[in-house]
Parts: structure tokens; C-alpha cells; sequence
């Protein structure tokens, strides 16, 4: 069965775009979840040997998120070249909840990421949109992206990261998002 998406002033959209929504919709729930009710200093402690915060997967998830929405719009240009030593340094600043940042502000920021990133799967014209990937270890030489394939590495993102989410919070605090 397709999924279905409706938004006021919005038509309803079937098929792929609807279940790239929803399925969105339904990883961002449970990286949400695995914050609700967290005070600031929890966001930011590390209840396991990783480096990885809550607050600071949920301001990673929102940054990867907003650059693979750039690519989508401006190509190649719009991603962190691999030998930009201040960029590479700024993207592992992004698993990081700084002391000035606020939990509050992290995920309100994601909700204006995840709003555009919705709108670009409800609007752009051609899924099919593609830009050659930079060079980089970690993509294959040549290596193309369409559209498509960008919004199904962000749900993946998403996914993964909640899976994350959920680890860190139980080590926490023993709040489950599941079972």
C-alpha cells in the first residue's frame, strides 16, 4: 500500500514523494523521542564510551541533513570538500552540543531543516535531479547522486542515528523508545 501525505494548501501527494515523507516523519519521531524530556546537561553527557551525545546526534542529523539539502540545490559546491581541514573540523563539531547551546534550540533548528527538506521532496520537479559527488575516500570516483537517492541516504541518516538516539538514552536513564 502507498503511503499518503497531506498538509493544508498542500495537494495530497501519493506514491514515492508520500513515502519518503512519511518514512521521514517516522525516523525524526524517534530521534525526537529519544530527547523528549531531556534537561540540557543530559543532552550533552555521554552515557557511553562513544564520544556521541544525544544533543549532539540530533545537531548532527540536522546539519547532514541541511547539506544534502544544499547538494540537492546547488551541486557539488555545497559539500565539504575532504582536504578543507576548518570544514572537516566544523563537521565533527557537529556531534558536539556546545555549553552555549540548548536542546531547546537544537531541535528547533531541525524542525526548519526538516521542513525544507520536506518541501524539496513535496516540490522539486525531478527526483531524477542529479550532481557528480565531490572527490572524496569515502565516494567512489565519478560518483553521481540523484535527488532520490540523497532523500533515501537521509531517511537511512535518520534511521541510524535514532538507532543511536535510542542506545544513548536507555544507557541514560532507561527510557526505551521501543519495548
Amino acid at each position: 500500500m502507498t503511503g499518503q501525505s497531506t498538509l493544508p494548501d498542500q495537494p495530497t501527494l501519493t506514491g514515492e514523494r508520500a513515502d519518503l515523507l512519511e518514512t521521514l516523519a517516522t525516523h525524526r519521531h524517534f530521534l525526537r523521542f529519544a530527547v523528549q524530556g531531556l534537561t540540557d546537561d543530559q543532552a550533552r553527557q555521554r552515557p557511553t564510551a562513544s564520544e556521541l551525545t544525544l544533543g549532539g546526534l540530533v545537531k548532527h542529523v540536522s546539519g547532514t541533513e541541511e547539506s544534502w539539502g544544499d547538494f540537492i540545490l546547488e551541486g557539488t559546491s555545497a559539500m565539504t570538500a575532504a582536504d578543507d581541514a576548518a570544514q572537516v573540523e566544523a563537521w565533527g563539531e557537529e556531534f558536539r552540543m556546545g555549553p552555549d547551546e540548548t536542546l531547546a534550540g537544537i531541535l528547533a533548528r531541525y524542525e526548519e531543516v526538516a521542513r525544507r527538506t520536506d518541501d524539496l521532496v513535496r516540490t522539486l520537479p525531478d527526483l531524477d535531479l542529479a550532481h557528480p559527488l565531490p572527490e572524496a575516500p569515502w565516494f567512489p570516483p565519478g560518483a553521481v547522486r540523484s535527488a532520490r537517492r540523497v532523500f533515501l541516504h537521509i531517511v537511512a541518516e535518520t534511521a541510524q542515528h535514532a538507532g543511536h538516539a535510542d542506545i544513548l538514552r536507555e544507557s541514560l536513564d532507561g527510557q526505551k523508545t521501543m519495548g
